[in-house]
């Protein structure tokens, strides 16, 4: 029953950013949903696993992540393909980098043309405000990957919005 309430607790406080995380990842608030309900299930089964990790958050975010990158290697996922929908600017839950509200539309439009695996490196470097090291545990892969990833999908992003004018963020 112990586990159980801390599982709770855990959910409850953590929800809010780890829904932002989903919707960064997956683009549109359904899939994110979707995408953070089954990460939350896979952590109520390895709950005892996650709490004996040196950071819970980031077992979870690690998780969140994996379950992102895994979903297009499921049959049904190749089979739907949905359309990219823009986010309601009303329901978006923290500012995007690069200034107001048509930035922020452009950006989401040209991420969502991105790879899964360029995405998640730039949500887990830009936007979680992870290290080289931090995002290649994350991701499961070497520090090199990352810097490569990360290089290769700002390139895009550039080719994407050649007009684009950052307002003081890294991205592109």
């Amino acid at each position: 029953m112990r586990d159980e309430r801390d599982y709770v607790e855990y959910v409850q406080a953590r929800m809010p950013a780890l829904r932002r995380l989903a919707y960064r990842l997956s683009g549109d608030w359904p899939a994110a949903d979707d995408l953070l309900q089954e990460c939350l299930v896979a952590l109520y089964r390895h709950w005892r696993k996650a709490v004996a990790a040196d950071s819970l958050d980031a077992y979870v975010r690690a998780v969140l992540v994996h379950a992102y990158l895994a979903e297009r290697q499921r049959p049904w996922s190749r089979r739907v393909r949905p359309t990219a929908e823009v986010a309601e600017l009303a329901d978006a839950p923290a500012p995007v980098p690069g200034g107001g509200a048509e930035h922020r539309v452009d950006l989401l439009a040209a991420l969502a043309k991105l790879s899964r695996g360029q995405r998640a490196v730039l949500v887990l470097r830009y936007w979680e405000d992870l290290d080289v090291a931090q995002t290649a545990t994350v991701l499961g892969c070497s520090v090199g990957t990352v810097k490569s990833q990360t290089s290769y999908a700002i390139a895009a992003l550039r080719r994407l919005l050649p007009n684009y004018v950052p307002g003081g963020t890294d991205i592109p």
